[in-house]
């Protein structure tokens, strides 16, 4: 296996376990492990779990905007580009439920440890917001694009939240239902 696979496996297994069990309970050894690698080849590929921690926003900042671009070009309209980004909770429920938001955890998490990395986190929500700001846009909602994308963020985020202290189900498809209800009259009439 070359070196950079080796790292790739690290950054893919310490954005799990940075996901499942937050960023400061996680060890170098833990990560190590999870790729079968020892302490001297594991710090050959990263020093400090703060590179690590580099590394893993680089990668999710990428998933994001890959993701976003996917959504770009599968959907025809800003209302169903929207819908993509409302439908992730239930895309993504059992993992939510589990462990909560990926972006919101480890934002919280970092703005806790007051960690030097935290805007870097806060930027995967930046990423979002201007996206979804851009579809409230297109849909013609220039003046309240970004409160209206604001709006969403929150909501779903709240939805993660208590999705991931409920651990209910019908909650979840419920407010996926009424955020879709809230979308479709944001839309303005034509005349």
């Amino acid at each position: 296996m070359s070196a950079q696979d080796t790292r790739k496996r690290i950054i893919e297994a310490a954005d799990r376990l940075f996901y499942e069990r937050g960023f400061e309970a996680t060890s170098f050894a833990e990560i190590a492990a999870a790729v079968d690698l020892s302490r001297g080849n594991f710090y050959y590929h990263f020093k400090t779990k703060d590179e690590i921690l580099e590394a893993v926003l680089v990668r999710r900042g990428q998933a994001t905007r890959d993701m976003l671009a996917a959504w770009e070009s599968a959907s025809d309209t800003p209302v169903e580009r929207i819908l993509a980004f409302v439908q992730m909770l239930i895309v993504n429920q059992a993992k939510i439920m589990a462990f909560g938001c990926p972006v919101g955890g480890l934002s919280n998490e970092l703005a806790k440890l007051s960690h030097p990395a935290k805007a870097e986190a806060i930027g995967l929500f930046l990423l979002f917001r201007d996206w979804l700001a851009d579809q409230f846009m297109a849909l013609g909602r220039e003046q309240d694009s970004q409160t209206l994308a604001l709006h969403l963020l929150m909501r779903s985020q709240g939805v993660a939240t208590l999705a991931t202290a409920f651990g209910d189900e019908a909650f979840v498809r419920c407010e996926v239902a009424d955020m879709t209800t809230w979308l479709a009259a944001q839309v303005p009439a034509i005349p």
